[in-house]
């Protein structure tokens, strides 16, 4: 049996302001091609689903089609729901949609596999949305349940139970943050890292393979557990890192093979670092035009309207960051300090702009600024 796994596509998510369903929808094309050509039997996408517990109409559209594009191609699907997801809602969608198609919401349903076959008999495929535990608890009463990792735990003990009577081949599908993987690889911003919210890598022993989602790079934990991360590159950290998923083959004895499939990137995402003189005037950053920028100014001192000038230039420019470099050395005082020690109104705006700016004061232009307004104000206050 041949199984691609993908996850954590997050329908409706925004990329600073801009949004993101055009680009999603022609990777998720792309996916639905690769099912057609690779033959795959089944597609399974790891939570997540939607970025929103309330995603717009659209966001249910591009859904709707994708799965369509998907089961066209020749393949099952089985969809969980992820901690971004609202399960009852992405729930609901289940007996509407054509056969072939499983979405797996509903934590009681847990060790109850989704049974597909091939030329070597049952493959079981058990389907683990996100566990809350503070809702699960209600789900299963004397479980006592506080954490993920015993959360997981408790609905592995079910999946065991059932696959030791069933025997055959198993597959887990799952939404967590399992042991093993970096905060480099993207982690989800509601993960809290070394904090009981960590599921050890055995609690997965058994399936012959686990497909995680939650984390947003591609990791490997082990050959038979494995992250796909997302179609889509959501923020600049993951700048330069693959999209993709796995496709995974099972024979009569289990895990036979996997093999990662690139996914098209829509827009490259490229951070540049420098004054904002020089980012607008290197020749060598023409090639960045047409990229997702992240500019990283560090000019001693704020400059005027930089982001409209970035995209004079680099017409994708999301974001500025700011990272000062070469301001003078603080000199301790404090404000009151300062106005007392200024023996002008011209001292008294440079020291208020040292105070402001960290330590730079006026610059020399805006020094004969300050120097002709203050004195065409002592004018106008003699002559009147």
């Amino acid at each position: 049996m041949r199984i691609l796994h993908t996850s954590d596509w997050h329908i409706g998510r925004s990329f600073h302001g801009h949004q993101t369903l055009d680009a999603l929808r022609g990777v998720l094309a792309t996916l639905a091609g690769q099912v057609r050509e690779h033959r795959v039997d089944v597609v399974v996408v790891a939570g997540d689903v939607f970025d929103s517990a309330t995603p717009a109409a659209a966001c249910y559209t591009l859904l709707t089609d994708a799965l369509r594009d998907i089961s066209a191609a020749g393949a099952q699907i089985v969809l969980t729901s992820g901690n971004h997801d609202n399960a009852a809602r992405l729930g609901f969608l289940a007996p509407l949609l054509r056969d072939g198609i499983h979405v797996i919401t509903d934590p009681a349903g847990v060790g109850t596999p989704v049974t597909l076959s091939d030329e070597h008999g049952p493959v079981h495929v058990y389907g683990i949305p996100y566990l809350e535990p503070i809702i699960v608890r209600g789900v299963w009463p004397g479980s006592g349940l506080r954490t993920q990792q015993q959360a997981i735990a408790h609905a592995m003990g079910l999946i065991e139970a059932d696959r030791s009577g069933r025997g055959g081949r198993s597959v887990v599908v799952s939404h967590c943050f399992a042991a093993g993987v970096e905060a480099s690889d993207g982690v989800e911003r509601e993960i809290r890292q070394g904090s009981l919210d960590v599921v050890p890598l055995s609690s997965f022993d058994g399936p012959d393979y686990v497909a995680l989602g939650h984390i947003h790079g591609r990791s490997r934990l082990d050959d038979g557990v494995r992250y796909s991360g997302a179609p889509l590159h959501y923020s600049f950290s993951e700048a330069g890192k693959p999209r993709g998923s796995w496709l995974v083959d099972l024979d009569a004895h289990g895990l036979a093979a996997v093999e990662w499939l690139e996914l098209p990137v829509p827009r490259r995402l490229v951070t540049l670092r420098g004054t904002l003189e020089e980012l607008l005037g290197d020749p060598a950053l023409d090639a960045h035009a047409d990229a997702w920028v992240c500019a990283v100014l560090t000019d001693a001192t704020p400059q005027t309207d930089p982001m409209r000038r970035l995209q004079q230039r680099f017409p994708h420019c999301a974001t500025i960051q700011l990272d000062p470099q070469n301001r003078a050395a603080e000199d301790g005082l404090s404000y009151r300090a300062r106005v007392r020690k200024a023996a002008s109104d011209a001292d008294l705006i440079d020291s208020f702009l040292s105070l402001v700016r960290e330590g730079d004061g006026a610059s020399d232009q805006e020094a004969r600024i300050i120097g002709d307004v203050v004195s065409e104000r002592a004018a106008t206050e003699v002559t009147a």
